[in-house]
């Protein structure tokens, strides 16, 4: 396989389609290797802080996903039991301004969408489905992937976009596998006409210990997306190793909210369909890549829910890895060492930030009583510039 051969992708989810498009963009062929005979995807809500709406903007797909996302006022953080407003932390206009990009939240699907049609479109990509890669081998003229069915796909190197439990990084490092973080989310999507007092132009945070509600407006304020993370035990058998959309009963769920405000309980005991899964957290890899084959996204570094940050960092990592090896002085080895030395840094930054925010979501009084005083005495403006360092992120002088 020549040197400018394809790349192909292995994942055709949020990370892999970005990437790409971002390829397509400089000019490289890309096979996106999805494992599903479909690309439909599951219905849940996602946040875009302004470092993944600014790789939408570099994608020229902002515009098209705009007409469908939420761009809330605020994030109104809420005493979970007493509903009282602890703090407001501006969006809207302040932190687009702020950091050139807008804050969105949207249907997962919607995203997904924009992203899969942007990448049909491309002369320069080609999508295969039910492709369940099985084995892979590299050699010094390129790589070769091999499905579950047999069938085979060669290109100039290989990038495992597919997920926590992803079959790429199984190969490079089998060792190496999620744990469980000893925490559920569920979520449910409900039309705005449904949700009551959670039908509000902004992200809703409701605390308690060991559990909180995030809930806020997606296709255009049409629906409320609603996430409900606990920390509990859940045996593996009831989340199927690897399923991120089991059915939830709504009966232990809701045990498990009494004694929230009934703002949020009277809604909640309203909604019938609920997706389940478990959170997992990845032991960190030695390295990112081997040879002609690397990792990006929730592959690599996944990404408690806390920040709401894997989709933007799936996208990051989709642009950076895109410039990398669009540069010739690298070869592709090359650049594959290259993004994980741009990368890695911060992808670990995140994840640590993003455990520190869970268990200060989670505290049990007299912490909590702490934490909700400072929250309340805090400017909402200061509390958000304590952010800067994630959503100001910049591609360094990507075009």
């Amino acid at each position: 396989m020549a040197a400018d051969g394809p790349i192909l992708i292995a994942g055709g989810g949020i990370g892999g389609l970005a990437l790409a498009i971002a390829l397509a963009r400089r000019g490289r062929r890309s096979v996106v290797l999805e494992q599903r005979q479909n690309f439909a995807t599951a219905g849940a809500g996602i946040q875009l802080g302004p470092n993944g709406v600014r790789v939408l903007q570099r994608l020229g797909l902002a515009g098209v996903l705009e007409p469908m996302v939420g761009a809330p006022e605020a994030i109104r953080v809420h005493g979970g039991r007493t509903g009282r407003t602890l703090a407001a932390l501006p969006l809207g206009g302040w932190i687009a301004a702020r950091h050139g990009a807008p804050y969105w939240v949207a249907h997962r699907s919607d995203l997904h969408g924009t992203l899969l049609a942007a990448a049909a479109a491309e002369p320069l990509v080609s999508l295969r489905t039910g492709f369940a890669l099985t084995a892979l081998a590299q050699g010094d003229e390129g790589v070769q992937a091999t499905s579950a069915a047999g069938d085979r796909a060669g290109g100039a190197a290989l990038v495992g976009a597919d997920g926590l439990w992803s079959s790429v990084r199984q190969s490079l490092f089998p060792s190496c596998v999620p744990r469980f973080a000893g925490a559920t989310a569920t979520r449910a999507v409900i039309a705005a006409s449904r949700a009551g007092a959670l039908a509000m132009p902004a992200v809703g945070l409701w605390l308690t210990p060991g559990v909180h509600v995030v809930h806020y407006p997606v296709r255009g304020g049409a629906e409320i997306a609603i996430v409900v993370i606990a920390v509990e035990n859940w045996p593996a058998e009831n989340w199927q190793g690897r399923d991120w959309d089991v059915e939830a009963d709504a009966a232990p769920l809701l045990a498990r909210l009494r004694g929230f405000h009934a703002s949020v309980t009277e809604v909640l005991a309203g909604v019938r369909d609920w997706r389940k899964w478990a959170l997992h957290r990845l032991p960190t890899l030695p390295t990112w890549s081997n040879g002609r084959v690397t990792l990006l996204g929730d592959a690599v570094h996944p990404m408690l829910p806390y920040l709401a940050q894997g989709g933007a960092l799936a996208l990051e990592d989709a642009l950076v890895l895109a410039d990398c090896i669009a540069t010739p002085a690298h070869g592709l080895a090359g650049a594959f060492q290259a993004f994980e030395g741009l990368r890695r840094a911060r992808a670990e930054q995140v994840q640590r930030a993003s455990r520190r925010q869970g268990r200060i979501y989670h505290l049990p009084p007299p912490l909590s009583w702490a934490r909700n005083a400072a929250l309340r005495l805090t400017p909402g403006r200061a509390l958000m510039a304590g952010y800067d360092w994630l959503y100001g992120w910049r591609a360094g002088n990507l075009p």
